[in-house]
This record gives C-alpha cells, sequence and structure tokens, in this order.
C-alpha cells in the first residue's frame, strides 16, 4: 500500500488529512461583488463619487496614504449606503497637484438593530450529516470572523440551501481546488446571504467550482437550492462551512451563535454530533 493511499485509508477512518493532489494556489484572485467608488478632482473641488448596487448596507471606508489628505478621509471617515443607493460629495479643497484616496467596503449598517433569528439547517430535507467542526474549533474556527462556524460533512456536489429568507449579496464560484496550508484561506468558492428582518448575513462556504446557483442580486427564500458543496480554498476534507455573521466595526463582519429551526442549538453541535433535517 503506498504512502498516498494509507492516509486516504485514514481519512476514511475520520481523520482529517488530506489525500488529493497538490495543488498551486491559484494566481487570479476573485471578488464576491463588484461595486463604484471614485473621485475626481476639478477647480478645487473634490468630488466623490459612490454606488451601492446591493440588497443589502454597504459601509464604505475613504483612506488616503498622503498625510495632507488625511483630514479628509478622517472627516468622512466611513460612508453607510442603504440597500441599492449611491451618494454623491462635494468638497472644497485647495488647489492640490495629486489626489490619492482609496476605497474599501464592508458589508451592514453598524445603526440597525440586530434581531436574532432561528435558521433552518443548511441542507435539504431528510438528509442527515454530521458536525466536523464546531464553535472554537482549534482548526479553524479560531478567530472573530469564524468562531461561531460549524462545518457539516457534506460531500463533494451534495445540495446546499438557504438558511432563510435573504438576497444574495456575494458570490465566489470560480476556483476549482483547495489545500491544507493557512494560505488557502483566500481561495474558497462562497455564497454569502443578507436576512434583512435580522439584520444578520449567512456564509456558505467551500463550495465546487461552478457551484452556485444563484448570482448578486437574486432573492432566495428558506430551504432553496443555491448551490453545491466542495472542497475548495483551506480544507482538508470535503464539507460545507457555515457561518452567522453580524456587522463590526473594526472586522466588517464577525461571527456570532445561533440556533436552528429543526431544535439544534449552535453550542451543541460539536465535533462528530449528527443531525437531521
Amino acid at each position: 500500500m503506498t504512502i498516498r493511499k494509507i492516509l486516504c485509508y485514514f481519512l476514511g477512518m475520520g481523520l482529517t488529512i488530506g489525500c488529493s493532489k497538490d495543488h498551486h494556489l491559484p494566481q487570479e484572485k476573485y471578488y464576491p461583488f463588484n461595486y463604484t467608488a471614485h473621485y475626481s478632482y476639478t477647480n478645487d473641488t473634490l468630488k466623490i463619487v459612490v454606488k451601492n448596487p446591493l440588497n443589502c448596507p454597504l459601509r464604505i471606508l475613504i483612506s488616503s496614504p498622503d498625510k495632507s489628505l488625511q483630514d479628509i478621509s478622517e472627516k468622512f471617515g466611513t460612508l453607510t449606503l442603504k440597500e441599492k443607493s449611491d451618494t454623491i460629495i462635494n468638497f472644497y479643497l485647495k488647489t492640490q497637484n495629486e489626489i490619492n484616496f482609496k476605497f474599501d467596503s464592508k458589508f451592514g449598517d453598524l445603526n440597525k438593530e440586530i434581531i436574532k433569528e432561528k435558521f433552518s439547517l443548511p441542507f435539504p430535507k431528510n438528509r442527515t450529516y454530521k458536525i466536523i467542526q464546531g464553535y472554537n474549533g482549534s482548526y479553524s474556527h479560531n478567530t472573530d470572523f469564524s468562531r461561531y462556524a460549524i462545518d457539516f460533512s457534506l460531500k463533494i456536489k451534495d445540495t446546499v440551501c438557504s438558511a432563510a429568507d435573504g438576497y444574495v449579496v456575494g458570490v465566489i464560484k470560480d476556483y476549482e481546488y483547495g489545500g491544507t496550508s493557512i494560505d488557502w484561506l483566500d481561495f474558497s468558492n462562497y455564497i454569502t446571504i443578507y436576512h434583512p428582518k435580522s439584520g444578520l448575513f449567512t456564509e456558505y462556504a467551500h463550495l465546487n467550482k461552478n457551484g452556485s446557483f444563484v448570482k448578486v442580486g437574486d432573492t432566495v427564500t428558506k430551504g432553496q437550492p443555491i448551490g453545491l458543496s466542495g472542497m475548495t480554498g483551506y480544507t482538508t476534507v470535503p464539507h460545507l462551512h457555515f457561518n452567522v455573521l453580524v456587522p463590526d466595526s473594526k472586522e466588517g463582519l464577525v461571527s456570532t451563535a445561533g440556533e436552528f429551526e429543526e431544535g439544534y442549538r449552535g453550542t451543541e453541535l460539536t465535533e462528530n454530533t449528527t443531525v437531521k433535517k
């Protein structure tokens, strides 16, 4: 028995040891959505235009590496745009040879009240899966962004369903492979859905290449199939990484604990627990 076959045998016994072919990190970086943000400077007037095409609030952070422009970026700080809205800012600025601003975006409105809701398990009815990793998992659920995420043992091309009604605000679908190095963390296919009634976001990660059934702007309903599970990004085994997220001033979004309407509490879903929908 070859070393690779031995590793695959242990993987079949439940140990998270990768046995797939090693792949190089993708050279191209994909982004979950696009938005418009630009500026112009004419006749001592700085004009900033920002447009939010998403069905969720979007925070735009304005910054500049130029010290002479930092007062302006601090003055405007973060612009919070409502769903599908835009804003134009005109600002007097004494004659300046060069203008250099940077825009960054984060989901959510920090002033919107968050109402916790129970979600549906993110797979079809009459399916049973085990938990691979639960809250505060030492492998990868140990940051503010993923602390309360749950990994379900979906296989490659198993159906993933929306956990609640909402709007699709982010999709990445073009990555093909995964890897066991932390360097693969930013190369996962995933879908992000905004739930306007609660103000929460849900994320469904490690999806198969071209495994998204939805696109940004789509409206989805609870239980609707939205994609196919896979093994892209930072992972050792095929699974669905499910995360409930709340807007945060520092991190953009942070993971938050949740419950499922099928009767499961997130705190109870520890490794090897079986769940059925």
